[in-house]
């Protein structure tokens, strides 16, 4: 069964992944739907609800971060690792998640990868949108693709070993294509090749 719902989650994580580092502004907007969408599904929400919380999730991410500019990299930062924080409180609790445990989580990485992308800037963002885009898009292939739910649902020992290399593998890829698209926003001057 192919779910379109699914698609669109994908699609954000996909962008985040591999293009977040270029515009703060569409990386807040990807973030904030991705935190909205993540955090729902968490407690196995209907797809119109994870669609709505996403929403608004994106909305007011830029709200926010349009009136407090200046804190643009400390805003991202908090919600890339806020989804990133999304996907280790699904995985340190299999089954059914409590609200409480799955807050501390969420909050607590939240909160320090806020401060890490507001000290180290452009750097850290590359980090943090590619787990962050990784993240979303493991959600996404599980949910559009029925026979690869495993992936966002690990539901034996090897299986949430293959789903996490699989996310490591998507947040490498994000950080090394955005590394390369994006060498000069993030400040990386091509090393000057020795004269022979």
């Amino acid at each position: 069964m192919f779910d379109a719902n699914g698609l669109v989650i994908l699609a954000v994580g996909a962008f985040l992944c591999f293009y977040g580092v270029r515009s703060v502004n569409l990386g807040v907007i990807a973030a904030g739907f991705g935190l909205g969408w993540m955090i729902t599904s968490l407690f196995n929400a209907s797809a119109l609800t994870m669609l709505l919380f996403g929403l608004v999730g994106a909305v007011v991410s830029w709200v926010v971060c349009s009136l407090i500019f200046r804190s643009a990299a400390f805003v991202v930062g908090g919600l890339t690792g806020a989804v990133a924080g999304a996907r280790l409180a699904d995985l340190v609790q299999p089954g059914q998640s409590s609200w409480a445990a799955s807050a501390i989580i969420i909050v607590a990485i939240a909160v320090a990868t806020a401060f890490i992308a507001d000290k180290y800037r452009a750097r850290a963002l590359l980090w943090l949108t590619s787990i962050g885009g990784a993240s979303m898009m493991l959600v996404g292939i599980g949910r559009t693709f029925e026979a690869l739910n495993w992936i966002d649902n690990p539901d034996s020992t090897p299986a949430t070993i293959t789903s996490n290399a699989i996310w490591v593998a998507l947040a490498v890829a994000g950080w090394i294509l955005q590394r390369r698209l994006f060498a000069d926003r993030l400040g990386i001057k091509p090393r000057e090749r020795a004269a022979a």
